[in-house]
């Protein structure tokens, strides 16, 4: 075994010297007592290593005895992650609070993946040949058919299936197939392997460009600012300002197979009310819980610092583990601010060069990697599956110019930014639609949408112009744009997220809601006085909040909808 001891301790570095051949990224033990600390080797300067130590270091002294794995940090991949609650390493929470009690011991680890039983259906036979990535046989994992593949770490080639099992119930580790690469060696195979977190996962045919949208039934994002599945995302915005139920209603309603949160440094209470909640949640697919189709990865602000970049690639890491079957993936990673902290303290352990605000200078190539690593591919089979990811950041005091904001932003697809303003206007969701953008194609005309994005530019100009000079120092003509303006703010880009019906409007919806509106916006009306039109639009404000709350196509939605036509054909001038 390769051993080394313990030559200096900086927080949560070590600096460890050694003798035998290491590598980075490899996982180390620090032995302190009965105790064994999980580190991870991040530099290596001759026979001196730096490790970044997974637990809290105090009582580790000069001396101390390191053992050298070997292997690389790893998460194991295998049917029973779903509905799982894991800490940043891929213990999972439940069972070690079950061992430990309310408050975790060091040096304890469990098993990710319970050895429990699992219905196997082979889908290869004798003198079959395989790939890596390739599927070899099927379980039911909740409402999915779970693929077990042939390890992504075997090396490239074709493998002979040399023995399958059979049709029946297997535990996770038991052996369910051999195969036997052209040297003739044989490799046993369970349903159960492991793959380094910091390694992207490229069994697949061909990396497609994203252009589907990944409708979230948030009316501001489909329309507006819309994501693509396979894509990429940032929700940036202040303290309060409603990330937490974006993330939650995105999670529930958003067209994708499974959902993995990763809660990388947020502080304790808001991962409490994560935890708590999401189990509440139906599931609009199943009408079960949501956590059925749903992965945890916890890492709170009071866990070690050195988890936060852990937690961040395991989760991305299980991400692709599901895509590789075919599956649509939503990964939402809350909040990538504090995983650049945890960079951002290591770095300067380490007494590297800073770069902005003492963040590390390779912040950007770091971010950029991770996002990176969202993707729709199309596997070895035809079918496609897709990575998105979205991340939250947390800027101090909401300023979008600090570092961490500005290197997201130039990797990422869309940018949802939350302005502090609307929020405490309560105007939810709070993401400020001047200021946002998305590099996608959404699922209304591109043209309808820029004239409506047109018209909340020209009436926040004429709202600013009356700050100064008043409403009466306006024309009756800016006055409608700006009324207009709030009209389509009020209706349309707010959303009532704990509305049993305005907290998600499908596709259809959002487009017959948005013509209607449309009517509304390139209209002219026959209105004489500031009153007069403060008057109207007050009215069809009121009439189409109606009519977002109403059940679709309801008899009541029919008789509002009857009612608003005949608002809007009463002022509305002919031939516009």
């Amino acid at each position: 075994m390769n051993t080394g001891k313990v030559i200096g301790i900086n927080g949560n570095m070590a600096t460890v010297e050694f003798t035998d051949n290491i590598s980075l990224n490899e996982v180390a033990y620090i032995i302190l007592g009965d105790s064994r600390l999980k580190a991870e080797v991040i530099r290596v300067n001759g026979k001196e290593a730096s490790l970044q130590v997974f637990e809290m270091t105090g009582g580790i002294k000069v001396g101390d005895q390191v053992e050298f794995t070997g292997e690389l940090l790893s998460v194991e991949l295998g049917p029973g992650l779903l509905g799982q609650v894991y800490d940043g390493l891929q213990n999972p929470l439940p069972q070690l609070a079950e061992k430990c009690g309310f408050f975790l011991q060091r040096g304890v680890y469990m098993n990710a993946i319970p050895d429990s039983s699992w219905e196997f259906t082979p889908s290869v036979k004798k003198g079959d040949i395989v790939r890596p990535g390739y599927s070899v046989g099927t379980v039911p994992e909740g409402i999915f058919s779970h693929r077990i593949m042939v390890p992504f770490g075997f090396s490239d080639g074709e493998y002979s299936v040399k023995k399958i099992a059979a049709a029946g119930s297997y535990t996770a580790r038991e052996e369910i197939a051999v195969v036997t690469d052209s040297s003739g060696n044989d490799h046993s195979l369970s349903m159960v392997f492991t793959w380094p977190i910091k390694r992207a996962v490229t069994r697949y045919e061909e990396r497609l460009k994203p252009v589907e949208p990944m409708i979230t039934k948030i009316r501001i994002i489909d329309t507006f600012l819309p994501v693509a599945r396979g894509g990429t995302f940032c929700i940036p915005g202040p303290f309060g300002a409603g990330k937490t139920v974006i993330q939650q209603t995105t999670s529930r309603n958003a067209d994708v197979d499974i959902v993995i949160i990763a809660a990388c440094g947020e502080r304790a209470g808001e991962v409490v009310e994560t935890l708590i909640e999401f189990p509440e949640l139906t599931d609009p697919r199943t009408g079960k819980s949501l956590m059925e189709r749903t992965i945890i990865i916890c890492n709170t602000s009071s866990m070690p610092v050195a988890a936060r970049e852990a937690s961040v690639y395991t989760a991305v890491t299980i991400a692709e583990y599901y895509r590789q079957m075919g599956l649509n993936v939503l990964l939402l990673a809350d909040s990538t601010s504090r995983w650049a902290q945890a960079m951002r303290e290591m770095s300067g352990r380490l007494e590297e060069i800073p770069g902005e605000e003492a963040f590390p200078a390779y912040l950007e190539s770091v971010i950029a990697n991770f996002y990176e690593r969202a993707g729709l591919v199309r596997l070895f089979d035809g079918n496609t599956g897709s990575v998105t990811i979205g991340g939250t950041v947390s800027p101090a005091g909401g300023n979008f110019e600090e570092p961490v904001t500005q290197a997201t932003l130039k990797v990422v697809g869309a940018f949802h930014g939350l302005s502090r303003e609307r929020s405490d206007a309560r105007k939810y969701p709070a993401i400020h639609p001047l200021e946002s953008w998305s590099k996608y194609t959404g699922i209304i005309d591109s043209k309808k949408t820029t004239f409506a994005r047109d018209l909340l530019f020209r009436g926040e100009e004429v709202n600013q112009m009356m700050k100064v000079v008043g409403e009466e120092g306006t024309s009756l003509d800016d006055y409608i744009v700006y009324q207009k303006s709030e009209f389509l703010d009020s209706v349309y880009l707010q959303q009532d997220s704990f509305d049993p019906v305005d907290g998600s409007a499908p596709i259809e919806r959002q487009k017959y809601t948005f013509d209607l509106v449309f009517t509304i916006l390139h209209g002219s009306f026959k209105l004489s006085t500031k009153q007069e039109t403060r008057n109207y639009f007050n009215q069809l404000r009121q009439r189409f909040l109606d009519l977002n709350s109403a059940e679709w196509n309801s008899d009541s939605f029919k008789s509002i909808e009857e009612s608003l036509r005949g608002k809007i054909d009463e002022k509305l001038k002919a031939n516009e």
